[in-house]
């Protein structure tokens, strides 16, 4: 009997241990074959904007290389914090990503009081798409022509005059709380819910002043429907050769200037590595293509392409610069 017991004990364990195996190699074929679904990349801003410019000719790239739909859900609000907690919360199977710029990874949390996730263990960084500089502009209208007649018109203005950014906590906001802060300027900010209704209301002539992305302005710029007054990078914007940076404008007080936003691919954490690896490698071939350095090349922007590790630094050390820079701003948005 006790041998009976212990034989059907032994069958037991080996069939349990054969299921495990099967589930196994069933679960690795999964990943292996993944996608074999649609995906859908969640970008937390207005269609048009410039995680969108990035997101579309990706998510085109993505489709070709893995032979599924790649699809553009926008889903804008609260500084990118709703679309950004909708994938940090969402399951981590790889069928939904996104595609943000740094606001609500490296920004939001020194302004909101309360945020819905924690974008150092909720999501997984998968490549840096891009880096782009900031653009100062202003509606043609206004009588200025570079960054010292521009500080002297706001100052005259004595507190009345008014700049728009993409959304409170974007990097575009957090730039000109920067040159406010360095300059000691009065002016009143005016937060759109992305770069889109921005350049809109900056082109029909209902705010004076943008700051945001060459990415999002150069065609207007190009058109003649925004003037150029600086770039925040440390070098002239290849698309506006003629544009000073800011450093060169000869401002005293805004010596060391510098502002660059950038727009990378994320998963949610505990994505499997295998299906991580596998976007990380599509991406970075995609980046290469004819395709893309167009893309790069039209918004002035500069190819990072950096693998998830890379990435992850790099966030981490973006993350402590605003650190330092945030809390002297004085700013809360809850």
């Amino acid at each position: 009997m006790v041998d009976k017991k212990k034989s059907l004990r032994r069958w037991v364990m080996g069939a349990a241990a054969i299921m495990t195996a099967a589930l196994g190699v069933q679960a690795g074929t999964a990943n292996a074959a993944y996608p074999d679904k649609a995906v859908t990349i969640v970008v937390p801003w207005p269609a048009g904007g410039p995680s969108d410019i990035a997101a579309r000719p990706l998510s085109k790239g993505l489709s070709e290389a893995l032979g599924q739909p790649f699809v553009i859900d926008n889903r804008a609000g609260a500084g990118g914090n709703i679309g950004t907690n909708l994938v940090a919360k969402a399951k981590p199977d790889g069928y939904t990503l996104m595609i943000t710029a740094s606001g609500p990874i490296v920004i939001n949390q020194h302004l909101y009081k309360k945020m819905p996730f924690d974008a150092k263990t909720d999501l997984k960084p998968i490549t840096n798409l891009l880096k782009v500089p900031q653009v100062i502009v202003v509606h043609p209208s206004v009588p200025v022509n570079n960054l010292q007649e521009l500080l002297a018109y706001i100052r005259a203005q004595k507190g009345n005059f008014s700049w728009a950014s993409a959304g409170n906590g974007t990097t575009q906001h957090m730039t000109g709380e920067l040159l406010k802060n360095m300059t000691k300027l009065e002016m009143n900010h005016i937060p759109f819910k992305g770069s889109a209704p921005a350049i809109n209301d900056l082109v029909g002539g209902h705010v004076p002043m943008l700051i945001d992305s060459t990415i999002a302005v150069v065609p207007m710029i190009k058109s003649g429907k925004a003037k150029a007054i600086a770039v925040t990078g440390k070098q002239r914007a290849s698309q506006l050769p003629d544009v000073p940076t800011v450093e060169e404008s000869g401002v005293k007080d805004l010596k060391g200037f510098e502002s660059y936003a950038w727009y990378g691919l994320f998963a949610p954490a505990n994505t499997p590595a295998d299906v991580v690896s596998k976007l990380e490698k599509a991406s970075l071939e995609y980046m290469h293509s004819a395709e893309f350095k167009h893309v790069l090349e039209s918004s002035s922007s500069q190819y990072v392409g950096s693998d998830s590790a890379a990435f992850a630094a790099f966030i981490n050390e973006d993350a402590k610069r605003w650190a330092k820079i945030a809390p002297t701003l004085n700013l809360t948005l809850d």
